[in-house]
Parts: structure tokens; sequence; C-alpha cells
């Protein structure tokens, strides 16, 4: 369980620290080799990675890559506000 909850408390504090000043919210696509590991998920994103989908992926990768995931797509952006 320590093992498992650890990783996900890590998660979530990155999620809540980026909601802060959130201009856009998007969802993407991940995976994780060894076991492979699908993911679909949501993430808030600053303003100045809300002008396009590079953007998006540019800013978000390097957050999932901390928590052992490789994006593979921006799926939608939704802007805030």
């Amino acid at each position: 369980m320590k093992h498992i909850t650890l990783p996900l408390l890590a998660l979530a504090a990155c999620l809540a620290a980026g909601t802060a000043d959130a201009a856009c919210r998007v969802e993407y696509k991940a995976k994780r080799d060894n076991p492979l590991q699908l993911d679909f998920g949501s993430a808030s994103l600053p303003d100045e990675a809300c002008s396009s989908k590079q953007a998006a992926a540019a800013a978000l990768a390097p957050r999932l890559q901390q928590q052992g995931w490789t994006l593979l797509a921006i799926v939608s952006m939704l802007k805030d506000g």
C-alpha cells in the first residue's frame, strides 16, 4: 500500500500546484512501459502553455515524465474563464 500511496500523493501535489494559475485544461493520452499502461487524463496548464497543442505538450510532457509517463497526445484543450 505504501508503494502506491506515495506516487499518488506526489501526482496529486503536482496537479494541485498547477491549478492555482491555470488558464486552460487539457485532456491527454499517456503511456508507461514495462508493463504497458495507458492513461487518459486531464491537467491544468498556465496561460503560456495554452496557445496550441504543441505548447501544451511542451509544458505537460516534463510533468508526466517525472511520474514515469510518456505523453502520447493532447486530445483536447479548454480555456478557463
